[in-house]
């Protein structure tokens, strides 16, 4: 295309994102790269939903420590627990749609989880329950740690 907003957009994403938004703000929504626009919005949707995922990740990998390792219990595991806990509420509060996803991603960042937890451990992937142990409110509350 010759309209230089959807040239930018490849060339220079900064430029593209800074005169798109000076454009819709003056309203001048023919001259909008209204493609790349969708594209990018549901870019940070799929970002979210990833963000979601990984802190769940790793906070379940610390809960599975903390259950398979109790002589090795730590501070730091404790408030990386508390730190992820406050992350996720935080994410679901600003995106509350993504509790519909919650589901699917719990199983996800299990997946994810049992790996860090078996790296971080030394210990091998089997060790570890083959399925989820713990529900999103387990994830969520802050009192719960598993004996």
């Amino acid at each position: 295309m010759n309209n230089p907003a959807y040239q930018a957009y490849d060339k220079d994403f900064y430029a593209w994102a800074i005169h798109t938004a000076e454009l819709l703000r003056q309203g001048k929504f023919n001259e909008v790269d209204i493609e790349n626009v969708a594209e990018e919005i549901e870019s940070m949707g799929r970002s979210d939903k990833r963000s979601l995922t990984n802190r769940l990740a790793v906070l379940m990998a610390h809960l599975l420590k903390w259950k398979i390792q109790p002589e090795r219990r730590s501070r730091s595991w404790k408030l990386t627990v508390k730190e992820q806990r406050i992350r996720v509420t935080r994410l679901l509060k600003t995106s509350p749609s993504l509790k519909h996803e919650v589901n699917s991603t719990l199983s996800e960042a299990y997946e994810q989880a049992v790996v860090i937890a078996a790296r971080q451990t030394e210990l091998d992937e089997s060790v570890f329950p083959e399925k989820c142990p713990f529900s999103l409110n387990h994830c969520l509350d802050e009192q719960f740690f598993p004996e």
